[in-house]
């Protein structure tokens, strides 16, 4: 399995001494002190997300409608003196799909193969020779002179070279579409199991009867009928493996390695085989989570609609009103155990149509947040509604089909041992053969800092880290207050170093002639105070995200905890770093024992960033968790300009 990021490891002292001792290249202080501490790259938000892709800034403009987000960072805007700079974040982006382009069958070079009589190719066998239908082929190309079918670029290229290279069917034996084409068809047509769009497969299949009286306008129904499955048979290919829409186009936040495909490596398979439905189910994620959705969403849209909704985006406090109030009285009345029931059962009932916030109401919806696993504040907001009244049945197959197009981004085979984070969930797991064997909450980035979408490879764990400040931090953060007071960093257990690598007292350096671009790198030492706390556990990526203990403890106590800088921390850092490495939470308390070291990772462990709105629990039951980033939203956007661009097609 190949993962993303730029590596990078922490140096050894040794190797540091000697890069020192001879001499290096020219770079800038936060280069070296990158690679010397692992604080990622120079340009990332607030340490944690990339600027978008260069090769996209002049494809893709920002949305102007997003809301403006600072403090973090990506693109810069640089600049020297006491001006105001900042490192800004990475943008969302209004998704445009690509055109679809019309095929070129002028340019199907097939070389002419023996005469033979016209009717002789529309004899209904199942056994016809391939001489003979691939005579009937190249008779048949000059039915497309004036087809127009409109595919996606590089699929119109795969069918003209596929077909000039092998001139013969694929789909029709004799004079009608045969057996493989009918099982291709009747899978495109199940496509709305699998959360995609039939109306983005369909084909027109030819009728079944044969009129002998009119052979050419049968064989060129028959060679259109055979360019247009195979266009959509690849369309249906590529998104079942790869997704509908191009993440990386739709925000820079997300980040993910393309997934080739050999389009006509996949028409030469399926030429070959008379297993088109195995194949073509085969090119969807094959792992239990996707299957698990799957099955969701079938019992969703087999399912009633429940009568009660209650607005998700309900806020209420004790005192205010609201008639979605009721609503959600009805829904906790409905599921009271016993317990409940005969503690709160009476004030239910007498106030069951209060559309007040009465004081009375706030221990039972403290007792039943609690019960849901929630910090009873008996504050009414939209994690409470999610918790307590669950999520409407056409919200909750949005979110299904949202996570099946997610998933597509991901590998098939997600890896065992593994680390999947579900920032939406707030928390990591670590899970091995099938077993979630740890499980815990963590703390993500805010909505101005927000935590990326990616994965990567676990490498490392830091006992007693150092802090490498990212530089964003350093200019949006500290760059103000080191103006009025430069040996700021001196007193607050930090290190200062140039260029070269050589440490100098914060006060030295003029911080005020900097302005984006600071030659200097930064990291706190390690300490109770150190913002990473004792450990933290690295898979170097180019977002410098990695996760982390914190001395913030009381973060973890919180319901919504998008309240980092952007990186992952965990209430059980002790538990996750055990994981990773194989070994025992008592081995890591020794190991911490001894203060700052590091220790490799020695097996392959795939770390997921990831962001899903609906993700099954390792029994299958599927939980919604609240989109606290309105990424489903931008996503839909982007899979209704997908589907914009493709409803005109032939």
């Amino acid at each position: 399995m190949k993962f993303l990021g730029n590596k990078a490891t922490v140096m050894p002292l040794a190797a540091i001494a000697a890069m020192l001792a001879f001499g290096m290249p020219q770079a800038d202080a936060q280069g070296l002190f990158e690679r010397l501490f692992g604080g990622g790259i120079r340009h990332t938000p607030q340490g944690d997300f990339p600027p978008p892709p260069s090769r996209q800034k002049s494809r893709f403009k920002p949305n102007a409608t997003a809301p403006a987000v600072s403090r973090s960072a990506g693109n810069k805007r640089s600049g020297g003196g006491g001006g105001a700079v900042q490192i800004s974040s990475p943008s969302y982006y209004t998704y445009k799909s690509d055109p679809l382009v019309r095929v070129d069958f002028s340019t199907l070079a097939v070389t002419p193969g023996p005469a033979m009589p016209q009717d002789a190719a529309f004899q209904p066998s199942s056994a016809t020779p391939s001489s003979v239908t691939g005579a009937a082929f190249r008779e048949a190309i000059a039915g497309l002179g004036d087809y127009e079918l409109y595919a996606e670029k590089d699929i119109a290229k795969a069918l003209v070279a596929y077909y000039s290279a092998n001139p013969d069917f694929i789909w029709v034996t004799g004079a009608s579409a045969n057996s493989r084409a009918q099982d291709a068809v009747r899978v495109l047509g199940e496509a709305a199991s699998y959360g995609l769009t039939p109306a983005d497969y369909t084909v027109e299949v030819p009728a079944a009867s044969v009129s002998t009286s009119d052979a050419d306008a049968r064989l060129k129904e028959l060679v259109r009928f055979e360019m247009a499955l195979s266009a959509r048979v690849l369309r249906y290919v590529h998104d079942a493996q790869s997704g509908r829409v191009d993440p990386n186009r739709m925000t820079g936040y997300y980040d993910f390695p393309a997934k080739p495909l050999d389009m006509e490596g996949v028409l030469k398979t399926l030429a070959r085989t008379q297993q088109a439905r195995t194949y073509l189910e085969s090119r969807h994620p094959q792992n239990v989570e996707y299957q698990a959705l799957r099955v969701e969403l079938e019992s969703l849209q087999a399912s009633a609609e429940d009568e009660i909704v209650v607005d998700p985006k309900l806020l209420l406090k004790p005192g205010e009103t609201s008639p979605e109030l009721p609503k959600l009285l009805a829904k906790i009345a409905r599921n009271l155990d016993d317990e409940m029931g005969g503690a709160y059962g009476e004030i239910l009932a007498r106030l069951a149509t209060s559309e007040v916030y009465d004081p009375e109401l706030v221990p039972v919806i403290k007792a039943v947040q609690k019960k849901a696993g929630m910090k009873g504040d008996g504050v009414i907001g939209p994690r409470t509604v999610a918790a307590l009244a669950g999520t409407s049945k056409v919200d909750k197959i949005q979110k299904v089909k949202v996570a099946l197009e997610e998933l597509r981004w991901l590998p098939s085979d997600l890896g065992s041992p593994r680390v999947f984070i579900n920032q939406p969930a707030f928390t990591a797991s670590y899970i091995e053969n099938g077993e979630e064997k740890l499980k815990t909450r963590a703390v993500i980035g805010k909505t101005t800092n927000q935590t990326s979408f990616f994965y990567d490879q676990v490498e490392q764990v830091d006992f007693h880290p150092y802090w490498g400040v990212p530089q964003s931090i350093l200019v949006n953060e500290m760059l103000p207050r080191l103006r009025r007071d430069p040996g700021y960093l001196d007193r607050a257990g930090y290190e200062v170093v140039n260029a070269r690598g050589k440490r100098i007292p914060s006060s030295s350096v003029n911080w005020g002639a900097y302005g984006a671009k600071i030659p200097y790198g930064v990291r706190q030492l390690p300490s109770e105070a150190n913002a990473l706390g004792e450990l933290k556990i690295l898979f170097p990526n180019k977002h410098a995200i990695y996760m982390h203990d914190t001395p913030q403890k009381s973060f973890f106590q919180r319901d919504m905890r998008a309240l980092s800088h952007g990186c992952v921390r965990l209430q059980d850092p002790r538990g996750m770093a055990a994981a990773v490495l194989g070994t025992s939470v008592d081995y890591i308390a020794e190991k911490l024992k001894h203060g700052h070291s590091t220790e490799k990772v020695a097996r392959t462990i795939p770390v997921y960033v990831a962001y899903f709105t609906a993700w099954p629990d390792m029994s299958g039951n599927v939980e919604y968790f609240h989109d606290v980033y309105d990424r489903d939203t931008r996503l839909q956007q982007a899979l209704d300009s997908t589907e914009a661009v493709r409803s005109p097609a032939s």
